[in-house]
């Protein structure tokens, strides 16, 4: 996966179109990512135990991570990542515009 949990990402693609958010939960197996703020989907709870309350809750559903794109933390810009390997044998992800390692 390009995207790590933590990152800021946009979404490039669907309805919540130009939003930002930080990446809460990555779902690699299914190729998705939850985002913050992004994807609200409108929950129906029923009250399980005395005293809790049900009603409508609004949460984030999961995305297609083919939907966001990784913002540089020293552009500020949407990039696509690159991987480069240090001297020391260390993978590390890059900005494909300003060429900066991310802090992984």
């Amino acid at each position: 996966m390009h995207i790590k949990k933590d990152d800021m990402v946009k979404v490039i693609a669907g309805v919540d179109k130009n939003k930002t958010g930080k990446v809460l939960e990555v779902l690699p197996s299914e190729g998705k990512v939850i985002v913050e703020g992004v994807g609200m989907v409108t929950k129906h709870t029923k009250p399980r135990k005395q005293g809790e309350v049900g009603g409508l809750i609004k949460k984030e559903a999961a995305i297609d991570a083919s939907k966001v794109m990784h913002i540089c933390t020293k552009c500020n810009k949407p990039t696509r990542i690159g991987r480069k390997v240090l001297e020391d044998g260390k993978k590390v992800r890059i900005c494909k515009h300003c060429n900066e390692t991310f802090n992984d």
